[in-house]
């Protein structure tokens, strides 16, 4: 079965990097592909942030295929049916689906936990840190943060 990781770029680079890390880390989840969306507003950090998933998939020995999407900003409706497709598309392949809402702004995440809800993703992450670093995940101190999924919070694990 394949494994896809969708993510939202917003302000913060760093909150992107450091939840697939901590994906990596603390769930052992090695997506076949990535998919991360980024607001036209924000299209400049988009190379940081595939080179990010390059450099620590690489150190986890696998690398997989990665898509950089751009979006209208606050474009939320052509962002969720852009997200929609794509899911149904995946689960219609037969893989499993993570979402990283962490970094996103609120209209693209909103956008993309509606399909993430009608097409019953696996995953819905979220590493919650107490305060505002931008720094490497493993240079911030492990008690403040907090990878959270949602998916398994509300039960469905295993489903």
């Amino acid at each position: 079965m394949c494994k896809t990781y969708v993510t939202i770029l917003g302000r913060s680079t760093w909150a992107l990097i450091n939840t697939y890390y901590a994906v990596l880390m603390e769930k052992a989840y090695y997506p076949d592909s990535v998919y991360i969306y980024a607001e036209d507003v924000y299209a400049e950090e988009l190379e940081k942030a595939v080179e990010g998933i390059k450099i620590l998939s690489e150190e986890f020995e696998f690398m997989p295929e990665i898509h950089a999407k751009t979006v209208s900003e606050a474009d939320f409706i052509k962002a969720g049916k852009e997200i929609s497709q794509l899911i149904k598309k995946l689960r219609e392949e037969g893989c499993g689906i993570a979402i990283d809402i962490t970094p996103g702004r609120k209209a693209l995440v909103a956008a993309a936990l509606i399909p993430a809800v009608k097409h019953r993703m696996d995953h819905v992450f979220y590493l919650a840190v107490k305060r505002l670093e931008s720094k490497p995940y493993m240079m911030i101190p492990l008690s403040i943060q907090q990878l959270k999924d949602f998916m398994e919070a509300g039960g469905n694990e295993g489903e």
